[in-house]
């Protein structure tokens, strides 16, 4: 696990470094030098470029993270990584012509409820396209165990820009319109930065001679379609619904109660990073000890992690609320439930990594899909009833179904769940604290208030993890820097 902390801190660092930078962006830049309406356009443009991105991608990422380690010789992994540039294009090409050919149509579709949508139909496209072929570099550098670099470029290259293009907007030097035309560049320069990056590692040599299992990798590429798609379903379709059902400005609140429920999710994102290929070379190597550690390890480092981000988070919401606008303040339910959701998500570690590097990828690929299709069917129902709470439940129930599904199907094919005892300490630990720090009201600032609050919880919680030894890796670091 020391490559794995290393660059798990690293990352972790990083990944928080720019969800520190978004939560300027979506808490205060947007919020205030935006309007409610432009706001939500933005969401609805990236979060539907979000779901078209697994399908342009042509399930690269995986593909490659998956078989990379298989091709040792130079000639053979020259023709595999040439079928990797080349794959997303059979794709990409009918796409764009689609997009030429029924532009109006697809734009009368997404606009049906709010008509400013409909010009957009291209940044949909071209942002999807970018985000598609930077995955792709990203997985081409995390084959070599380098993934702190597309991390940055992930987490911080774009909310970076992104707040100084809002800076501009606020004094006046561009446009809305502009920002938007802008947002597209941006995203095609982080692609390219990355595909640079990803040939410093290794520069791709053309070949045509494609592996001889070429058929077992099309095949793969394939389903990961769909399972990349479902994923991305669970996660964005409900803003892309929200928007065909009610006015535009609930995608912007909802956004950014999502957002802050999803600061949750961070630790999981940089640990994955580089759990993801090490546990597809421990799969190649039927090594089923050393993944079970890493299983055990992983669930138990992340949940303790995002445990107590949820508790921070849902223990100051009341204060956070407090320095928003007042439209932005009925998110409390969403963040609660979607919280709790990526809580039981980081729980299972690197649960996804083992499934999708598996022998068992197809069964778990068609199970997503179908809850896909239940989530969508949810929103359907509930959104038109409930509005964003509607969706928050929708998207709450879909992601427990889904990933108890595969806690149970990998209990039934590699024998071991994630869940020990020490993780039952956790919880409790957690509850003790939630309990006791919910019945102490401050009366200060909301910001002076968010901050004594965290420190004293951390300080608690640090203490009593450090007394009761829960987790190797965590004691490590922890000693670590109280030597320091």
């Amino acid at each position: 696990m020391g490559i794995v902390l290393k660059q798990s801190l690293n990352n972790t660092i990083i990944t928080y470094l720019g969800f520190g930078i978004g939560a300027i962006n979506t808490l205060f830049l947007y919020t205030r030098f935006l309007t409610d309406e432009y706001y939500g356009l933005v969401g609805v443009i990236l979060s539907a470029s979000a779901v078209l991105m697994p399908i342009m991608a042509f399930g690269v990422p995986n593909t490659l993270v998956k078989y990379y380690s298989n091709f040792k010789n130079e000639k053979t992994g020259d023709g595999f990584l040439t079928l990797m540039l080349l794959l997303p294009l059979f794709l990409i090409i009918p796409i764009v012509v689609i997009a030429y050919v029924a532009n109006d149509a697809i734009g009368s579709f997404i606009s049906k409820e709010n008509p400013i949508v409909k010009g957009y139909v291209w940044h949909i496209f071209l942002i999807g396209m970018a985000m598609a072929y930077f995955e792709i570099f990203y997985a081409w550098a995390k084959v070599y165990m380098k993934s702190v670099f597309g991390n940055f470029m992930k987490e911080v290259f774009v909310r970076v820009g992104i707040m100084v293009l809002l800076l501009l907007v606020y004094l006046n030097y561009i446009s809305v319109d502009d920002f938007l035309m802008c947002l597209v560049l941006l995203y095609m320069v982080r692609m390219v930065i990355m595909k640079i990056y990803a040939y410093r590692l290794r520069m791709p040599k053309i070949s045509f001679n494609f592996p001889s299992n070429t058929k077992v990798i099309l095949e793969y590429s394939a389903l990961i379609i769909l399972g990349g798609s479902a994923a991305v379903v669970l996660l964005e379709m409900d803003k892309v619904m929200i928007n065909q059902f009610v006015k535009i400005e609930n995608v912007a609140y909802y956004s950014v109660a999502i957002f802050i429920a999803t600061v949750i999710s961070v630790p999981s994102r940089s640990m994955h990073q580089i759990v993801y290929p090490l546990t597809a070379e421990l799969l190649n190597k039927k090594d089923i000890k050393g993944l079970k550690d890493m299983y055990h390890r992983s669930s138990l480092t992340l949940f303790i992690i995002s445990g107590i981000v949820y508790l921070l988070i849902i223990l100051n919401l009341e204060d956070l609320y407090l320095l928003l606008p007042k439209e932005y303040s009925n998110g409390f339910f969403v963040v609660f439930l979607i919280g709790l959701a990526k809580v039981y998500d980081a729980a299972l570690g690197n649960n996804n990594a083992i499934l999708y590097n598996s022998d068992y990828y197809r069964a778990v690929l068609v199970m997503g899909v179908f809850l896909a299709i239940i989530t969508i069917i949810f929103n359907l129902w509930l959104i038109p009833e409930y509005g964003l709470f509607g969706a928050a439940i929708a998207t709450f129930i879909s992601l427990i179904l889904y990933n108890t599904i595969k806690v149970i199907f990998v209990k039934l094919r590699f024998g071991v769940l994630p869940f020990t005892f020490q993780m039952f300490k956790v919880f409790v630990l957690l509850c003790v604290l939630g309990v006791s720090f919910y019945f102490i009201p401050l009366p200060f600032n909301p910001i002076i208030n968010i901050g004594i609050k965290s420190i004293l919880i951390i300080a608690v919680y640090v203490v009593f993890l450090y007394k009761l030894n829960v987790s190797e890796d965590i004691t490590g670091v922890i000693t670590k820097y109280f030597k320091k």
